[in-house]
């Protein structure tokens, strides 16, 4: 009897770890998709798709020149002008960190001049992945 509990519940415990493991399978896609959608914006200045990566509320941050900036969404989104996209540009998520309905990820825009490294925080409502909060550093190729 006991040995038929200890399977039973063994059994429940490894069936729910790999339905955990699904889950986790499918948020890692559902976010990188925002992250990706962040990124093909990005590239040809479609401030849509940036728009619908980020949250309202999204601000971004970086350290430059000896001044801290603090950006808004919408000015963030000022800044880009429609261009075609870089055949040379590499995007890239170096790493994806899930927990629940949060999320963090470790990016990477290089161009033919810069990397950009950005940190994003993200959220998962019931509207999907969202990018609340980004800082950023650029270095020189």
């Amino acid at each position: 009897m006991k040995k038929t509990i200890l399977i039973l519940v063994t059994g429940l415990l490894l069936a729910n770890a790999s339905m955990c493991q699904v889950d986790l399978a499918e948020e890692k896609i559902a976010a990188e998709a925002t992250i990706n959608l962040y990124f093909d914006g990005w590239a040809t200045g479609d401030t849509a798709k940036v728009g619908k990566a980020m949250h309202t509320t999204c601000h971004l941050k970086f350290y430059r020149d000896g001044q801290f900036t603090d950006m808004n969404r919408n000015t963030y989104l000022s800044r880009f002008k429609p261009r075609e996209r870089d055949a040379d540009l590499i995007t890239r998520i170096a790493m994806l960190d899930i927990t629940g309905n949060i999320a963090s990820a470790k990016t990477e825009i290089i161009t033919a001049k810069d990397i950009f490294t950005d940190y994003f925080n993200l959220i998962k409502t019931d509207a999907g992945w969202f990018i609340v909060d980004k800082v950023s550093v650029k270095t020189a190729r």
